[in-house]
């Protein structure tokens, strides 16, 4: 008999969440992470009494009654709304892409003002069937804001041209003909509390947990701990690179405390001028604003080829990279006993959200088989 019966890799969303509901099934998980903190990209750090978030803006948001009502038992949240701005050449407009938007930029009032500046900038600037990044900004939001608050920004993201990157990506990005500043449009929103490091350690509370504990520096020891292994890392990297590496883009990140209380104003500011290195400015006290915060600490994010030992943020999903994965997918499905989620595993971008809704359906599985 072996000692657990899962093996969880990884203790961020996806594996504290799964670890979780089995416990609470009266199944024995051990959770093991290379890092020395659980959470990992939403890993919260408190420096001068203000929630950094270390790994870049963790803002929670989820039209699920069920993940909410599950991540409202291990934190209290509070009600942020996330209203990010951005600035090109020192003027500063609204995202996401709304009437003040199109106020700032094209001095209108009304939404029909606005559809008809979109319109007569897209009648002979785009295919009806969007085939790349540009094309489908330009569609959406016409060329003058396609310009100045879309190319330089993305281009910088993702380190290519914006005709060389799908149409899906700028997709996902809210266009309103409102004066709302919500950046996103799901029914329940906000940050906990107390940070999310507490959040999942609360979620991992009473399970056996291993830190600084890298699997495959001692795979075939931990291997043969559990009858089944979640595996939430690399899915390339747990097959040795078989096929081939990949691809992800990176970050870094440059945080500084200093001695004033407000720099920006507000939590999030892009950059989208593609001279400016970095992508945006994050001052991480308006997440969660606290009683004598004297000081603000900001954070400078930039934009990272990935390399070997850089963490890997953002899958870059075009057809090289979508087949590689199907390979790997193809391969990972010969083993039962190893189970592949959450971003790394998928090789899918998730919100934290869509990490526990899938980890829920992962548990589900395993319960109902």
């Amino acid at each position: 008999m072996r000692q657990y019966d899962y093996l969880v890799v990884g203790a961020g969303f996806f594996g504290a969440t799964f670890a979780k509901i089995m416990q609470e099934n009266e199944k024995k998980c051990l959770v093991i992470d290379k890092n020395d903190f659980v959470g990992g990209l939403s890993f919260t750090q408190t420096i001068e009494n203000i929630d950094v978030h270390r790994f870049g803006a963790h803002i929670f948001h989820t039209s699920s009654e069920e993940v909410w009502s599950f991540v409202n038992r291990f934190a209290r949240f509070n009600s942020f709304i996330n209203s990010p701005m951005a600035i090109y050449k020192d003027k500063v407009y609204n995202l996401p892409f709304n009437m003040n938007t199109f106020s700032k930029m094209w001095d209108v009032t009304t939404p029909e003002q606005a559809k008809k500046i979109i319109m007569e900038q897209t009648k002979n600037s785009t295919s009806t069937k969007p085939e790349n990044l540009e094309e489908q900004a330009i569609s959406m939001v016409g060329k003058d804001i396609y310009e100045i608050l879309i190319k330089g920004y993305t281009e910088k993201q993702w380190g290519v041209d914006a005709k060389d990157l799908p149409a899906f990506i700028i997709k996902r990005l809210p266009v309103r003909f409102t004066y709302n500043n919500n950046y996103f449009n799901d029914k329940y929103q906000g940050i906990p509390i107390e940070g999310y490091t507490n959040l999942i350690q609360s979620m991992l509370e009473g399970i056996d947990l291993q830190l600084n504990a890298n699997y495959f520096d001692q795979k075939e020891y931990y291997d043969q701990m559990a009858e089944k292994i979640v595996f939430t890392g690399p899915i390339d990297q747990y097959f040795g690179f078989c096929y081939g590496y990949l691809e992800y883009r990176s970050l870094d990140f440059i945080t500084e405390v200093l001695d004033i209380e407000n720099f920006q104003g507000n939590a999030v500011i892009n950059y989208t001028e593609r001279n400016i290195p970095y992508t945006r400015i994050i001052e991480h006290k308006f997440f969660n604003p606290k009683p004598n915060q004297t000081k603000t600490v900001i954070t400078k994010e930039y934009p990272l080829a990935y390399e070997k030992d850089l963490p890997p943020y953002y899958p870059i999903n075009n057809q090289r990279n979508n087949e590689l994965y199907e390979k790997y997918y193809t391969l990972s499905r010969t083993i039962p006993t190893v189970l592949f989620g959450g971003r790394l595993g998928e090789y899918k971008y998730y919100n934290m959200d869509q990490a526990i809704e899938q980890a829920m359906q992962l548990a589900r599985q395993e319960l109902n088989p």
